[in-house]
C-alpha cells in the first residue's frame, strides 16, 4: 500500500479535489453523482503515467468533465421520468462562501436551474469558462471540440444564461433579511407577512421526487404561493421548526417536523423581495444535509 503522504498521484488529486467536485456538481446538480464522478476520476487518475502529464490540474479537469458529460446524458433520461419539478440537490456550504459573490452566485439554486436548460456540452463549456476561467484550448480537449467551436458554444451559452439568470447579484445580508421575514411569517402563519416579502411574480417549486408530497407544477403569484404555504403548514400536527443555514452559497432554511428534517428551502431575492422559492423534500436529496451538521448563521 502506498504512502498517501508522499504519493504524487494522491497529493495532486487531493490538491484539486474541491475544484473537481465543484465542476462535477455544477454540471450535474447532484452532490451524490458528483462524488461518484470523483471516485471514477480517481480510479482513472491512478492509472496515469504522471511523467507524461504536463498540467495535472488541466488533466484532472478533463477527466472529470468527460465523466460528468457521460453521466449528465444518462441523468437526462432519469429526469424525463421524474415526478414533479426537479431541483438540484442542496449543498451545505461554508458561510464564507456567501462572501465570495462570484462563487456563491455560480452554485446558487437559481443559476443551477438555468444551467438545466443548456445542452450537456453547453453546460460543460459554460461552467469551465465562466465559472473557472479555463482556457478555450483546455475546454476543447475536455469536450472533444475545436477551440473555435468552443468559443461559439461559450458565446451561445453565455447569452442563454444571461437572459435567464437573476437581474442582480444580491448580497448574503439582503438575502438573509428577506429570509428572516419569510421565516417570521412561516412561524406565525401570517398571510400578510408572506405577501409583504414575496414579489408579485414569485414562483414556488417543490421537489418531492414522488416520495414526499409536493406541488406537481410550479406555483406562480404571491397570493397563490402564500396560501399554499399557509394551507400546507396548517395540515401538519407536528411542530414545525426552522434553522437558518447556508446552502449553495446563500442563506437558506432547513425545515423540521418534530425535529426530523422535512426539507431545505432556498430562495432567489431581487429588489429585497423573494422572487423564487425552491423547496427540496425528496429524502434522497437530503442525505448530505442530514449527515452533516447544519452551518447555522448566528
Amino acid at each position: 500500500m502506498s504512502d498517501h503522504t508522499t504519493d504524487p498521484a494522491t497529493e495532486a488529486f487531493a490538491a484539486h479535489r474541491n475544484l473537481l467536485f465543484t465542476v462535477a456538481y455544477e454540471m450535474l446538480g447532484s452532490a451524490a453523482d458528483a462524488e461518484d464522478v470523483l471516485q471514477e476520476t480517481w480510479l482513472r487518475w491512478v492509472g496515469v503515467d504522471l511523467e507524461q502529464v504536463r498540467d495535472q490540474r488541466a488533466y484532472l479537469v478533463r477527466i472529470t468533465t468527460r465523466l460528468s458529460l457521460n453521466r449528465l446524458r444518462t441523468m437526462s433520461h432519469r429526469k424525463e421520468a421524474y415526478v414533479g419539478p426537479w431541483l438540484p440537490e442542496p449543498l451545505l456550504t461554508a458561510p464564507d462562501v456567501a462572501q465570495d459573490v462570484e462563487l456563491a452566485e455560480s452554485v446558487s439554486m437559481a443559476l443551477m436551474l438555468v444551467l438545466e436548460t443548456l445542452s450537456p456540452t453547453e453546460r460543460a463549456v459554460f461552467v469551465l469558462r465562466e465559472v473557472f476561467d479555463v482556457g478555450y484550448d483546455e475546454i476543447a480537449a475536455a469536450v472533444d471540440k475545436s477551440p473555435a467551436a468552443v468559443r461559439q458554444i461559450a458565446h451561445r451559452a453565455r447569452r442563454h444564461v444571461d437572459a435567464r439568470r437573476p437581474r442582480e447579484v444580491v448580497s448574503a445580508s439582503r438575502t438573509r433579511a428577506a429570509l428572516e421575514s419569510f421565516r417570521r411569517a412561516l412561524d406565525t402563519g401570517d398571510l400578510q407577512g408572506f405577501l409583504d416579502v414575496l414579489a408579485p411574480e414569485v414562483v414556488l417549486m417543490s421537489d418531492g421526487g414522488g416520495i414526499k408530497q409536493a406541488a406537481v407544477r410550479p406555483i406562480v403569484g404571491a397570493d397563490k404561493v402564500a396560501r399554499f404555504i399557509v394551507g400546507g403548514a396548517g395540515k401538519h400536527t407536528a411542530t414545525i421548526t426552522t434553522e437558518l443555514t447556508v446552502v449553495n452559497g446563500s442563506p437558506a432554511l432547513v425545515l423540521r417536523l418534530d425535529g426530523e428534517i422535512d426539507g431545505v428551502m432556498a430562495v432567489r431575492v431581487e429588489d429585497a423581495r423573494i422572487t423564487g422559492l425552491y423547496y427540496v423534500r425528496n429524502p434522497e436529496k437530503l442525505t448530505r444535509v442530514e449527515s452533516e451538521t447544519p452551518l447555522t448563521l448566528r
